[in-house]
């Protein structure tokens, strides 16, 4: 019985399928089972290869009654080994009190101080990529240099509400889709850039955006951008990660910033360009060859206080440019350009 552990970063989450990926397909008859908080569950339900789904309620290790509770269900199930992908204090005392003996945790830089306390066989990761030091958490059961898959399941539920979704948008055909959403502040692009190239990418590539938001605050950002697109954008009705990812399948690109969003379109399959700030790209970037990731980093001494400096640094025209390489890869340009509804109109 192997338990992962990973319960409150849904990010985290999706970088780590590879890894029970990996295991499954080594240890076909192993029992394997995922923590997690409730609301981030949604792409692990769909997972064939995942045995049981462990669901905690949020902050259930800040009380005692919670951290005993936990403990129960976890002896329950009897793990052998742990494999703490959250790398946090909170997820290694998860995989101590499950009562495993063997609890793989990272260790070097990218180990807490106290959580190599509690986990007992670390691994000090050398890979360039996130995704591919999460897999060296591997190496304890003999498993180097698998193949990277996500095993991400596709139901006819989640397939029929992305169909649904693009008919009541008039979306048929290419499209990208342009995340507008971040887990930090300084992650945002700013709403005018992303205007300006929903409307590049209509009139030279005929390719309508469909914007897609996750909360109230981003719903605003969507909106605001949707405004001053020229009817080149259309905004996305509220979807689940679920029917995000069907979503995805359909489109041709998707672009955004270091977002769960991205990084599930990625995982997936489907072209993504990422645009980052301070995080370092190279480790963080949607994974695959055929992502691309814009990111210009300054070396100015106020970039500190203000490390939204570095996103502004990502002009238009630049993002634009990687577009248009990576569309030329897939489809063909039109062959006259088009112009959006609303200029049209003022040019009559």
């Amino acid at each position: 019985r192997i338990l992962i552990v990973c319960f409150s970063d849904m990010l985290k989450i999706v970088r780590g399928l590879p890894l029970l990926s990996a295991l499954r397909l080594r240890f076909p008859h192993a029992e394997l089972a995922w923590l997690a908080e409730e609301s981030n569950t949604p792409l692990l339900n769909r997972l064939l290869t995942l045995d049981r789904l462990i669901i905690v309620k949020e902050h259930c290790l800040d009380s005692w009654h919670g951290i005993m509770q936990l403990r129960n269900r976890l002896q329950n199930f009897a793990p052998d080994v742990t494999i703490d992908l959250q790398n946090k204090f909170g997820s290694a005392l998860a995989a101590w009190i499950s009562g495993a003996k063997v609890r793989i945790g990272f260790g070097g830089k990218e180990g807490q101080k106290i959580g190599k306390w509690l986990n007992n066989n670390l691994i000090i990761p050398d890979a360039e990529h996130i995704i591919e030091q999460n897999m060296q958490l591997l190496q304890p059961f003999g498993i180097y240099g698998s193949s990277i898959s996500f095993d991400l399941f596709e139901c006819e539920m989640d397939r029929y509400s992305a169909q649904k979704i693009l008919d009541r948008s008039g979306l048929h055909g290419n499209f990208v889709i342009v995340c507008v959403g971040a887990d930090l502040e300084s992650k945002l692009w700013r709403e005018e850039r992303y205007a300006g190239l929903t409307k590049y990418l209509f009139e030279q590539w005929n390719l309508p955006s469909l914007v897609v938001w996750s909360n109230d605050n981003e719903h605003k950002i969507a909106e605001r951008i949707v405004n001053n697109s020229d009817s080149s954008a259309i905004l996305a009705p509220q979807m689940t990660l679920n029917e995000f990812a069907a979503t995805a399948r359909l489109s041709t690109l998707v672009l955004g910033t270091d977002s769960t969003m991205l990084h599930t379109a990625a995982a997936i399959g489907t072209r993504c360009c990422g645009l980052f700030g301070t995080v370092n790209a190279t480790k963080n970037a949607p994974y695959g060859e055929k992502n691309r990731i814009i990111q210009k980093l300054l070396s100015t001494h106020n970039t500190k206080k203000n490390i939204k400096t570095h996103m502004d640094a990502i002009d238009v025209q630049s993002v634009c440019n990687t577009c248009d390489e990576m569309l030329a890869e897939i489809i063909e340009p039109p062959k006259m350009k088009i112009t959006p509804k609303k200029t049209a109109k003022k040019a009559a």
